[in-house]
C-alpha cells in the first residue's frame, strides 16, 4: 500500500510539476505549484519526517505561493499569446535539458552502482536537530534567503506600482 501511495503521489508531482512549466496562464501554474508542494508534502511523511512536511504546506504552499499570487494579480499579468520564443531560446533550452538529463542520469549511476545507503535514523529527521543545523551552522544562509525575500517582496510592490498620472491642468483663456 505504501509502495502505491508513494508512486501516485510522485507521478502526481511530476505531472503537476510540468504543468507549472508548461501552461502559459500563470494563475494555473500557480494552483499546479500547489499541487506539486502538496504532493511532496505526502512524500516527506512517507519518508518519516511528518514536521517536515507540515513546514512544506504551512511555509511555502500557504505561504511563498500566496505571495507569489499576490504578485502575479499585482503586475496583471496575462496569459501569454505569441507561441515560443528566439531559436537561439530554443536551443539552450535543448542544451539545458540535456545536460539535466546527463547530470540525473550520472546521479543515477553513481548512487545504483555503490553499496545502498543505511536507513534514516531518528536522529537525521528529528526537530532537535533541524533546529540544531539550521540555527548553529546554517544561520547566515538562513538568514540571507529571509532578506532576499523580503528584497524581493518590495521589488514586486515597486514593479506593481502604476506610474502616477498628474490631473491636467486647465487651460487658461
Amino acid at each position: 500500500m505504501e509502495t502505491a501511495v508513494f508512486l501516485l503521489f510522485a507521478l502526481l508531482a511530476l505531472a503537476s510539476a510540468l504543468v507549472v512549466v508548461a501552461h502559459r496562464n500563470p494563475i494555473y501554474s500557480l494552483m499546479s505549484m500547489v499541487l506539486t508542494l502538496f504532493s511532496v508534502a505526502v512524500l516527506f511523511v512517507l519518508l518519516g519526517a511528518p514536521f517536515i512536511a507540515a513546514l512544506q504546506v504551512l511555509i511555502y504552499a500557504g505561504a511563498i505561493l500566496v505571495l507569489f499570487l499576490f504578485v502575479v494579480m499585482l503586475l496583471n499579468l496575462q496569459r501569454e499569446e505569441s507561441p515560443g520564443g528566439q531559436p537561439a531560446q530554443r536551443w539552450a533550452a535543448v542544451l539545458g535539458a540535456g545536460l539535466f538529463g546527463g547530470m540525473l542520469a550520472t546521479l543515477f549511476w553513481r548512487t545504483y552502482r555503490e553499496t545502498p545507503a543505511a536507513p534514516l535514523s531518528e536522529r537525521l529527521v528529528s526537530l532537535h536537530a533541524l533546529a540544531r543545523a539550521l540555527f548553529e551552522e546554517l544561520l547566515l544562509p538562513f538568514e540571507i534567503v529571509g532578506l532576499l525575500l523580503l528584497v524581493a517582496v518590495v521589488a514586486a510592490t515597486i514593479l506593481a506600482r502604476r506610474p502616477h498620472v498628474p490631473p491636467e491642468t486647465e487651460a487658461e483663456p
